[in-house]
Order: structure tokens, then sequence, then C-alpha cells
């Protein structure tokens, strides 16, 4: 089978756009440039630059010490990220540096896995123990057989470390249960990803349809920044969520879907959109292949048809297809970012992908841009070693590690006749990332090391032989932030602090195992801080000049938006829009996305759906002194008939049970009209079983728990989490 789609082309991909590099006189004017100011009180008030780390979209700020003690965090005016303000999250970082709950010393395992009972160790015997471990691992099976698995900004270092030891098994959990799905689904059909923060231009949109998007809910400020300059310009918005969320609120349209039926309103909205003609016929002339294959695909997916599968009512498909044309280009049907949902995932996305092929949004305003990304030097190293030995790959369509494959090649099995003996966790607490939590816990029991690096003491922390404790972000320097958007920009993370306790940062913890290994050729800068001034200074700029601007502009040549009506090159098979997949074809897949019916939930059992809060983001935020004050647990909403008929109350304590007899710790109901009947949901990442994360024990339930059906993605193996179903225990 011939793949268009290289581990190295996704790469290139992922970072589209004319990298632009800085020369005299092209970095911004700079700003915040006096580091220690007068209070109006005549107290003495430092300004240290940060980016940060509460989510994914590493917002840029200041952080503001008066009189040495820590006062707050506020964005940085220059940043495309935050434009001068963070979120809740962002504004409560504070409290990942004064949370008394962190991990304050090295620790070694001292009883079976799972008993938390460890010893105080020196960083040294802590660094001794990995080393002899991790080369005894390679004598018996080879550096392969080491796997990284990460999540945030200083998991890069660790990269350099495991690929210096021989390894390149590196995962990041967000693809496989986040992203991944929409990545791939704009790969296949534009032959190019979505990225994060988003390449969406929602701030000029006309139109914007949400299918399962919580924008107001997961707070990413740029995202939530442009969908109200959107709203107050007049943007119509169309919200299909079986729950009438934030978004849902400010739309012209609500469609509460039944939940496992979205493809088949896509498909409808297809079958309007070609059968009435009210697509872009020149972008679809000059710019797609298959355009008469879809046409006669979709012809048997009318809205009357879609009415029996997703409760829609027919004129309601007619009418929400029609606005979407009748502002073409400027309408903008959002890739979504949790894209893991039933197992065809990337078929649903697509479906959403060639709706935009139809209108021609693509490098338009008002729906895609053109991301700019800066070009930044990389400090020299050695060569890293080949890796002789590859682990098995079960999704060849997946352009990116599987950190749960990772985890299932971790139990041997005859057929794989190899597998994962250790792992470093970084960032990511994999007993609430992973659903399945008895799969991850059988994994780890296969493990013959397993080193966690974090910053509070999570459930994963309590399975480590070696647990390494991090400093929080406003603590230490990082990696630069060299992201895409509109602008090309960098930010610098540096410390406004002293490390508390016997904290590290990830530079330290990865440079100091390298040196412990003999290791040193890959990581060969003395400090971080001429790490950092040797690439900002082979790029034009230096650590100096970073730390007065926190944030650097770089000007690039490409434009974000291509001229309307302009002939594209698309980085696919065909060199356009594959309406029709060529690839999907020939791998054995659907060329055109189909409607697959969906289990649904049996009669007193309610189908489970998650989401995100303006509060918390992942379980470790569950935790923070601040933000524990204004959301200190979940709740689980109910139908108010439902609630009703199960004679429960608002307010009351419950438990849930899932279809496999998993049942929750006690959460809060909300009983609303808001949801549908079929349906309940909860804000992921809370029911912390560690008694160490004090404020969040035992604090609402966890939907990871509830989790134990996967339905794996058969394109890209993304860990859909909605086949699950609960009942009440009341």
């Amino acid at each position: 089978m011939k793949k268009n789609l290289s581990r190295r082309s996704f790469i290139k991909i992922t970072g589209a756009g004319t990298a632009g590099v800085i020369a005299a006189g092209s970095i911004s004017k700079l700003s915040g440039t006096k580091k220690v100011v007068k209070g109006k009180s005549g107290s003495k008030v430092e300004i240290t630059p940060t980016y940060c780390e509460m989510c994914t979209f590493k917002c840029a700020g200041w952080v503001y010490k008066k009189d040495g003690k820590p006062w707050k965090i506020k964005g940085n005016d220059t940043d495309h990220h935050s434009n001068g303000r963070m979120c809740t999250k962002g504004s409560a970082g504070m409290g990942t540096y004064t949370d008394p709950d962190r991990l304050k010393k090295p620790l070694i395992r001292t009883e079976e896995r799972g008993k938390q009972v460890f010893k105080e160790v020196s960083w040294d015997e802590a660094f001794t123990y990995i080393a002899e471990k991790m080369q005894n691992l390679k004598k018996s099976y080879g550096p392969e057989c080491m796997a990284l698995l990460s999540h945030g900004a200083g998991g890069s270092f660790f990269k350099q470390f495991i690929k210096g030891f021989g390894s390149k098994n590196i995962a990041a959990p967000s693809y496989g249960n986040c992203r991944g799905p929409r990545e791939e689904a704009y790969m296949l059909t534009y032959g190019e990803a979505i990225g994060s923060p988003e390449r969406t231009d929602m701030s000029n949109s006309k139109c914007i349809v949400l299918l399962g998007s919580h924008i107001g809910e997961n707070s990413h400020s740029s995202q939530v920044r442009d969908f109200s300059t959107a709203i107050a310009n007049g943007a119509e918005v169309i919200t299909v969520d079986p729950r009438f969320s934030t978004a849902a609120s400010k739309s012209k349209f609500w469609l509460p879907i039944k939940p496992g039926t979205d493809m088949a309103l896509l498909l409808a909205w297809i079958n309007v959109i070609i059968g009435e003609e009210i697509y872009d016929k020149k972008f679809i002339k000059d710019n797609t292949v298959g355009f008469e294959q879809l046409k006669e695909h979709v012809k048997k997916y009318t809205p009357e048809w879609a009415y029996t599968e997703t409760t829609i009512k027919p004129e309601i498909i007619r009418e929400t297809a029609r606005l979407m044309a009748k502002n073409g280009s400027k309408t903008l049907l959002h890739p979504g970012r949790f894209t893991v949902w039933y197992g065809d995932d990337t078929q649903r996305v697509r479906a959403g992908a060639i709706i935009n092929a139809l209108l021609g949004n693509w490098g338009q305003k008002g729906a895609f841009f053109n991301p700019q990304k800066a070009k930044v030097a990389k400090y020299p190293h050695a060569e890293y070693p080949k890796q002789n030995k590859e682990m098995p790959i079960k999704y060849e369509l997946a352009n990116l590690a599987l950190a749960s494959g990772i985890c299932d090649a971790t139990i041997p099995s005859i057929k794989d006749g190899c597998s994962f003996k250790g792992w470093i966790v970084y960032g990511t607490n994999l007993i609430k990332t992973f659903p399945d939590r008895k799969n991850t816990l059988k994994a780890i029991q296969n493990l013959d090391l397993l080193v966690v690096v974090d910053i509070l003491p999570t459930e994963i922390t309590g399975w480590a032989d070696v647990v390494l404790p991090e400093c929080s972000y406003l603590e230490r320097y990082d990696e630069l932030r060299v992201s895409k958007g509109k602008k090309a920009q960098i930010a610098l993370r540096m410390p406004a602090f002293e490390p508390l306790y016997d904290s590290k940062p990830a530079w330290w913890m990865a440079k100091g195992l390298a040196k412990k290994m003999g290791l040193e050729k890959y990581m060969p800068w003395k400090n971080i801080e001429e790490y950092l001034d040797y690439r900002l200074k082979k790029s034009g700029t230096s650590l100096e000049e970073m730390k007065k601007a926190g944030v650097k502009t770089v000007k690039t040549d490409e434009p974000i938006f291509y001229s309307k009506g302009e002939q594209i090159e698309f980085d696919t098979e065909s060199g356009k829009v594959e309406l029709f997949s060529s690839v999907l074809e020939e791998a054995g897949f659907d060329p055109i996305p189909k409607y697959k019916r969906h289990e649904q939930p049996e009669e007193g059992s309610f189908r489970l759906i998650t989401g995100r809060s303006p509060m918390h983001s992942f379980s470790r935020s569950v935790n923070n002194p601040i933000l524990t004050q204004l959301m200190p647990e979940n709740e689980v909403w109910v139908n108010s008939v439902v609630a009703k008929e199960w004679d429960i109350k608002h307010g009351q304590y419950i438990k849930l049970k899932n279809q496999d007899n998993i049942v929750s710790t006690k959460v809060r109901v909300k009983v609303t009209e808001r949801i549908r009947h079929d349906a309940v949901y909860m804000v992921h990442g809370f029911g912390t079983e560690q008694k160490k994360m004090r404020r969040a024990y035992m604090k609402g339930a966890s939907d990871s728990l509830l989790s134990t059906k996967v339905l794996y993605d058969d394109i890209m193996g993304g860990t859909g989490f909605r086949g699950n179903f609960v009942t009440f225990v009341i």
C-alpha cells in the first residue's frame, strides 16, 4: 500500500507555513522592559516573563512579585495567545507554586507497586537507581524497550535524553485521547493538520458551527476571545450538542442531537448543500477530487432519513445547511478538539472537513488561516543512535505514536514477541488519562522500571518505582515556546521564584541522568541559560532581550490567507482536497465517510458524556488551592424528567454504576433541562483517589474510572470514551 503521509511529512505539515527568522530590524517593539518597579504603596514589584502550563495553549504572561512574595499573573499584551489576558486557570497558576501537597523529595519505592510506600533519597541516589535499571534493561532487551509518555513543555528534555539512550518510542497521550482523529482527518483531506492552538479565524466568521466543541467552558483564551468577538460582530452560531452548553446559549440554533448520530447529521448537511447546489462551485472544480463520487454517495442521506437517527427535524437540517452556505467561505465548521468519541472519529471529523471544502473556506478569512511559525536554531549535539528494533504498529495510518499502543505493547503477548520494560512518565497522570484502568494497571505491573516526573502526588506516582519531584513552571527555565498562529512568535519561560523543597526542573533532571549514563554528548550544553541563549542568538535575539520582552514576534513573508478563487496545491496524493480519499481506499477503509449506527443505552441507563470547565484542565488542577475555591467538585447533569422518575433531587449525592458494574464515588446531582433524557454529563478530572492530594481527595466522581469500554478508531487508534453507559445508585 502506498502511503503518502509519513511521520516526516506529518512533522513538516504540522509546522506548515514559511518559517521566519529573526533578523535585524524585524523584532517587535519591546514591552515590559522594567523588571523592578515601585508599587503605589512604595512596595517593590518584580516582573518576570513566563508562559502558562495550566493548559495546552501556553499563553504568555508576566509573574508579579510584591516585596518578594507571589502576587499575580497577567497576560503579555504582545502575545497572540493571551492578548494580555489570562483565563481563570492561567490567573490561578500561583496555586501550583503554593500548593502544600507538592512532591518535595525524590522517592524510591520500598514495597510492591500501588502501596505507596517510599523512602526519600538524594537526587544522586535516584539517578543511580534509574541508570542501573536502564542499563540492565538495555543489555537484556535493547534500548527500544524504554518508552517516554509525556505531556508538557519540560518533556522535550526527556525526549533528548531517551533518544540519546537509543529509543524513539515517545508518545503524547493527547494524540490518541483527544486530537488525533482531527489531525488525521484533515491530513487525509487537505494534507495539513489543524495544530494547536487551532488555525481558525473565528473572530472574522459570519457563521460558526460547533459539534461538541465546548468553547467558553474549556477556557482556551484565544479561542474564547475570537468566539466572543465573532458573536459581538453578529456571527450566527449553530451548536450541535446533547447538552445546552455555554456555546449553545449564544447560538441561533441549538441542535440537541441524539448521542452517537453526529455522522448522520453531517451527511445530511452534505446532501442538502450538494442537492440544492449551494456549494462553492469554483473551489470544488479547481481544488478537489472525488466530487461526483461524493454526490452519488450522499443521495440516500436525506434530512428525512437523518431525522429518524438524530431526532433533528428535516426542516432544521435544511435551514442550518442553507445558513452555512449563505455565509460561504466565512462559515467555519469548527474541527473540534476532544474528538475521540465512538470509534469512527476520523471519518466523522472528515465529514466535517468535507463540508468546509464545499464552502470553499480553506485559507480564507473567517475560517482557516495558514499558520506562521518562527524558525529557531537547534543546539548542536551528537547524532542520535539508530533504533535497531521497531515495536509493533497496529495502526499504519497513525502518523504519531499512540500512548495507548505503548500501554498495550507493555503487556507480553506471543503475537508481538517483545514488549516494553520501562516507562518514563512526564507530567501526565495515566491512571486518569487512559480509559480502561484495569488494562493500564496490568501494563504497569509488567514493567521492570517506572519513573514518574510530576509536581503533585497523583495516582500514577503511587505506582512508580522512582518519583522525581518537578518544580512548578513558575520556578524554572524551560524550552522556548515557538508557537504557530497568525503571527510567528517566540515566548520565554524563566523562574520567578527559587524552587521550593528539593524539587528540580525537567532540564536539570534529564541532563543529570544523561551525565550519570555517559550520554552527555546528546545534551552538551553547560546549563539551561547557555542552551537558550545559543538558540536565541543564532536566531537574531538573545536571552537577555527575551527576559525583557517575554514574547518576540517574527516577520514572515507568507500570507496567512489565500486570495479568493486562487488555485491551491495541497500536500495530498492528488495535490487537491480529497473528498474521495485514495489513501483510505488503498488501506481498505471507506474513501468517503459512511454512517454507522452506534449502540444506544438500554432503558434505565444513560450515555456518559464528559467535558471541561473554565476552572479545571485535566486532573492535576483539581488540587489547586485557588481553583478548588471556585469549583471543589464536579456534578452529574441529569435531565429533570429523568430525575423525577428516579426521585432524584437537585444537589443530592448519588453514585454512578457503569455497564461493567464499576461504581463511582459519590457525586452531586445537577437537575436540569439542559441535557437530553438519554445522557448524563460530568466534568473530567475529579474523583481523585490519591489521599496525598488533600483538597481533591474523593471530591466528585471520576469519568475515567467509569470508562471501561474503549471504542478504538479503526483508522488511527484513538481511544473513544463515549461507549460507556451508567445508571444511578441512590
